[in-house]
């Protein structure tokens, strides 16, 4: 028995090493003419909730995801949560950013996927692969996440602007949709990812990174520098 065991248990071992080894494989990537960015719940009270980031930081992000999109020009769609209620409007500074784009304010659903409106704005962007970020991680963002998903979508979430309590509730909620086959990625990565040439913009680029990386605002600064040096 003990053999069997043992035979039994190193064969559903390869055969799971087997089918990580080919999905890794496939790469599947972010393509501008297909994404859209989802903003599901940057809420002005529900911000206060998020103790697992740096809050400068996280709101600095989460407004360089809306300059990408805009940079980028996706689609769009923003929803909140009873934004009449604790958790508050979302942050003006990202509604301002999208005058025209869908804006669903959920009357009661957690789940942003259960609402129809929602759902109808995202089947209207005409994209397949949706960048998400919201808050908080665990609930707004896995939850519409592991629905689009289900649903047949390409999902990507921005984990630096998506924030919830702690660090051990982020990580589980990570574990939770990769599991479902979501890609995990940053900002910059997003970013990079749908840029894919320097020679696409580079004076572009470099402005869109250095408005919301202050270091690299200073390379920027320190080559631009010694550009002129060597001109003169």
């Amino acid at each position: 028995m003990r053999i069997n065991f043992n035979f039994a248990t190193a064969l559903v071992g390869l055969l799971s090493v087997a089918s990580y080894a080919s999905a890794a494989k496939s790469y599947n990537r972010l393509n501008i003419s297909d994404a859209a960015v989802l903003f599901i719940d940057h809420q002005v009270g529900l911000f206060n909730l998020v103790q697992d980031t740096n809050p400068d930081s996280f709101k600095n992000t989460i407004l360089a995801v809306g300059d990408t999109a805009k940079y980028f020009d996706l689609k769009v769609v923003l929803t909140t949560s009873r934004e009449d209620g604790p958790n508050g409007p979302m942050m003006p500074e990202l509604k301002a950013k999208f005058p025209n784009a869908p804006y669903v304010a959920r009357p009661g659903q957690i789940n942003a996927w259960d609402d129809p409106d929602f759902v109808k704005a995202v089947k209207a962007t005409g994209k397949k692969q949706l960048i998400i970020s919201g808050i908080v991680t665990d609930v707004c963002v896995t939850f519409v996440s592991l629905s689009a998903k289900a649903a047949g979508y390409d999902v990507f979430v921005v984990t630096d602007a998506s924030g919830t309590f702690n660090e051990a509730i982020r990580d589980a909620s990570w574990s939770r949709m990769e599991a479902s086959g979501i890609q995990l990625m940053n900002w910059f990565a997003v970013a990079c990812e749908l840029a894919r040439d320097w020679r696409m913009d580079l004076e572009g680029l470099a402005n869109l990174f250095g408005s919301h990386i202050p270091t690299y605002k200073a390379l920027m600064d320190g080559y631009n520098g010694a550009v002129a040096s060597a001109k003169k």
